[in-house]
């Protein structure tokens, strides 16, 4: 703001009207200069502040943490949760993540686990 009022009540008044800085008339044109720079600045840490923080809530809507031990079955990979109930692996990560499964079978489990058991099933009697 460049006015010719100088009084500290007209300084205030133009602070608590929104102004973010003051200079009064007749003004020395290195310190507007100066100020106008100083302002410049603030705008550009604002734009990167406000890009970081859309960054950062960006990041956090995909992102839910699991934290702490995952007491699991060493045999059948079930999660023990807070209650002591065993759930599933992908019950518990389900509800504890944002993740999303989708099943598939290993080239390992299928040629140890499906094929001898689609082979079982072609040679059983029908």
């Amino acid at each position: 703001m460049a006015t010719a009022k100088q009084d500290i009540d007209d300084v205030l008044t133009a602070f608590d009207a929104g102004a973010t800085d003051y200079i009064t008339k007749p003004f020395n044109a290195l310190e507007l200069k100066a100020r106008l720079n100083a302002g410049r600045r603030v705008i550009e840490l604002q734009s990167v502040l406000a890009l970081r923080v859309q960054e950062l809530q960006e990041a956090l809507s995909r992102v839910k943490l699991l934290r702490g031990l995952l007491p699991i079955c060493s045999y059948c990979k079930r999660i023990r949760d807070d209650r002591y109930y065993w759930q599933q692996l992908e019950t518990y990560i389900g509800d504890h993540s944002e993740a999303t499964f989708t099943h598939g079978i290993c080239p390992e489990c299928y040629e140890k686990i499906t094929e001898p058991e689609l082979e079982r099933l072609e040679n059983s009697p029908r």
